[in-house]
């Protein structure tokens, strides 16, 4: 029998250019979609079919409007494209194995999965490195595999709790346009076997908190890089799986991550969705958790312009941090400390134009804090040159906007030079002062 070839096919020639390839490994799939219609003559209207996809999303992709993020769409393309799996990240496509006949399989989960009669059958996971070699800009240890059946014990979420916390580390020192694809990466592989494979009722609900975090790692990673749709998408998946898996802290995370977007745009909107949240997880929640949330509040209210709402949530926060007695705290919060709470206590009174109180907090905390955690500093050093301008010390912002700017330099985040962006007009009004001309000087480099 003749397998079937679809009319969307990429021709192999095609699939070696390095260009595509890149484009591929990336999951730039509307360059994709403009290669194949613009040297093989495949149509738009013809991809939409064979991948189930909306014509106007293929156009509209292929303009570079927004992103394909879930595993069902990825695979889809994959076979309406004939891209094979370990390009993409993916197990080789039922398809590969006829096409294929001379080629042994690759597969590319993150797994390696033992057949039912106990024969391994190799499933070497690509998509941390595929994915690092398309967005990181440092070479990355390789992480253990993890082995499992086709049926999955209780082990195996503990083990991709730990996996997504040393990856999760990779924030501490890069900027979401370097990790997005990973993050993403891992997501996508833990629905798979939530997908593909047998567990207990327990084991279920494991890994769809393992999911929620991942879906939050990812979700977080989008916002820094300026994908704001793909984040929002992600925050809500992740609130969904927490929910289903009755992790109510995770649940109340995903909420706050989404109050903080919402607030750009709908203030009430944002305080009363980081309140849903800090209800969500309740009073029994890890003081670490609780301290978050609080402190999310807290800038939802300040970004509002609602003083006393501000100061009830930081001090909600300090109270819950001050119930910390030393036991372990979820990886995804354990950032939270004193130090923290300063620098969001010093945000929340730059933005209420409270710079007396702003500033010494400010201060105080960033002299604790690492140069290496760039992007990180570079952002408080915004908010402190923002304090410095509106208590009139010009020299001392134009100074401080300098170094958040020198900081920034090469960190894959939008948001340190989004922030800097309204102090540097402020500044503008007193290009006269040396300091001043300097700092727009580096700016426009």
């Amino acid at each position: 029998m003749t397998a079937y070839q679809p009319a969307t096919a990429l021709p192999r020639d095609l699939l070696g250019r390095d260009d595509v390839r890149t484009a591929i490994a990336a999951h730039d799939f509307g360059t994709v979609f403009r290669i194949a219609r613009s040297e093989a003559g495949i149509s738009y209207s013809k991809i939409a079919a064979e991948s189930d996809i909306k014509p106007e999303r293929v156009g509209a992709l292929a303009r570079g409007h927004g992103s394909v993020t879930t595993f069902e769409k990825i695979a889809k393309i994959a076979d309406a494209l004939r891209i094979p799996g370990d390009m993409l990240g993916l197990a080789p496509r039922a398809w590969e194995s006829i096409t294929q006949p001379g080629r042994p399989p690759v597969v590319s989960a993150h797994t390696i999965t033992k057949s039912r009669d106990g024969e391994d059958t190799v499933r070497r996971r690509e998509f941390f490195t595929a994915s690092a070699g398309a967005g990181l800009a440092v070479g990355l240890p390789e992480f253990s595999q993890i082995s499992t059946g086709r049926r999955i014990g209780r082990a195996v979420p503990d083990q991709l709790r730990k996996r997504t916390a040393r990856l999760r580390r990779l924030d501490d020192f890069l900027g979401g346009g370097d990790t997005y694809r990973v993050y993403l990466g891992e997501q996508l592989a833990t629905k798979r076997l939530i997908r593909d494979c047998d567990y207990s009722e327990e084991t279920g609900l494991a890994l769809l908190s393992v999911l929620a975090e991942q879906a939050q790692q990812a979700g977080w990673a989008a916002f820094d890089g300026g994908n704001h749709t793909d984040a929002r998408s992600l925050y809500e998946d992740s609130h969904q799986a927490a929910t289903q898996a009755g992790d109510t802290a995770l649940a109340g995370n995903a909420l706050a991550f989404l109050s903080y977007q919402k607030i750009s745009g709908d203030r009430e909107a944002g305080i009363e969705t980081a309140r849903t949240a800090c209800r969500t997880a309740g009073p029994d929640a890890p003081p670490v958790v609780r301290a978050l949330l609080h402190e999310r509040l807290a800038w939802a209210y300040a970004a509002a312009g609602q003083v006393n709402g501000t100061e009830q949530a930081l001090n909600d926060a300090e109270t819950a941090l001050n119930e910390h007695d030393g036991m372990p705290q979820p990886d995804w919060a354990a950032w939270v400390d004193h130090n923290e709470l300063q620098i969001m206590t010093g945000r929340c009174w730059t933005e209420l134009r409270r710079p007396l109180r702003a500033v010494p907090v400010l201060e105080d905390a960033l002299a604790k804090y690492e140069d290496t955690h760039a992007r990180d500093k570079s952002l408080y050093l915004s908010w402190l040159a923002d304090s410095y301008m509106s208590a009139g010390e010009v020299e001392q912002a134009a100074s401080t906007a300098r170094r958040s700017l020198e900081l920034s330099a090469g960190v894959a985040s939008v948001r340190p030079r989004q922030r800097i962006e309204p102090t540097l007009r402020r500044l503008s009004s007193h290009r006269e002062l040396p300091a001043v001309a300097e700092v727009l000087e580096l700016a426009q480099t």
